[in-house]
């Protein structure tokens, strides 16, 4: 062991190669002298050949030691810049983060969401993948996913979900439909509508929430046809297929061909929410749910 190079010796190798004086470099380097000759000594041991010419008034590199010398500021250069990367991991400032979210969040806090952390974080590489609330659950449940952003998500259990936004349901009505002029309307008023909706396997509660709208006036309208995506079901309601329930985002996307009234009374909301793994004390994931948690909606 005695025989191995250190960090330290290539130090100090730099420090005399720079200074071509031994009571200089020892200054520079915070040590005393004979000590740094010593080590200066034990590293042209264990190469074989002297680095330095000395005499009594001058210091010089061999012809192996300006060799040398290139490789020991190489190798410095190197480790400092690793010990810097780990530092960015440790930080979670690089690395690889694979978020899963709702096509919905996009209408509305996401993108502010995404761009706050790519600024604050350009070296995190970022992979999206857009699914159903069920699906980043299961992502996450099985690994693949590091965080997700739901439209109200189950309850799961290995699973912290934090509400980070909150928007009314409106109610999406053909613009050619009776009551398309009013300014807002009431859950009851719509008994006898059939409807344009998401699947149940998207996400229970997502599923299950809008339809308490109507559960207490006892009701639960008919779903004619079922769709993936909020652009689908508006064109389906706009065709005049039916009605739908939908989260105010759907503002941002609806045609002339429909209206999105506000519903009277609804009580409810529904929630943007981060989930992530409990327990997960990654860096590079408390780092996202930091932002994620404190980028406002806009």
């Amino acid at each position: 062991m005695d025989r191995d190079i250190e960090l330290r010796h290539l130090r100090y190798f730099v420090a005399v190669a720079e200074e071509l004086h031994f009571g200089r470099a020892a200054q520079r380097l915070h040590l005393a002298q004979p000590p740094l000759s010593q080590q200066i000594r034990k590293l042209e041991e264990i190469l074989g050949y002297p680095l330095f010419l000395r005499t009594s008034r001058s210091v010089a590199l061999t012809a192996t030691g300006q060799a040398f010398l290139q490789s020991a500021r190489r190798t410095l250069r190197n480790v400092q810049s690793d010990i810097e990367e780990a530092r960015s991991v440790g930080r979670g400032e690089v690395g690889s983060l694979h978020i899963g979210f709702v096509g919905s969040a996009m209408l509305a806090t996401l993108p502010a969401m995404l761009r706050a952390y790519t600024q604050a974080y350009p070296r995190v590489r970022l992979h999206l993948h857009e699914s159903f609330t069920s699906s980043v659950l299961e992502g996450l449940e099985n690994g693949t996913l590091d965080a997700g952003i739901l439209r109200d998500g189950d309850p799961t259990d290995g699973l912290d979900i934090t509400t980070i936004f909150s928007e009314p349901y409106v109610a999406v009505l053909p613009a050619s439909h009776p009551r398309a002029g009013q300014k807002s309307i009431a859950p009851a008023s719509l008994r006898g509508e059939s409807l344009v909706f998401h699947p149940r396997s998207a996400g229970v509660r997502a599923f299950e929430k809008p339809m308490s709208l109507f559960d207490r006036h006892g009701f639960r309208p008919p779903i004619v046809q079922e769709a993936s995506h909020w652009v689908t079901i508006l064109e389906l309601v706009g065709s005049g297929l039916g009605i739908s329930i939908a989260p105010a985002c759907v503002r941002r996307i609806a045609t002339s061909d429909v209206v999105c009234l506000p519903l009277r009374g609804a009580g409810i909301a529904s929630n943007i929410e981060l989930a992530c793994i409990t327990h997960d004390t990654r860096p590079i994931v408390r780092q996202f749910a930091h932002i994620v948690s404190s980028t406002r909606h806009r």
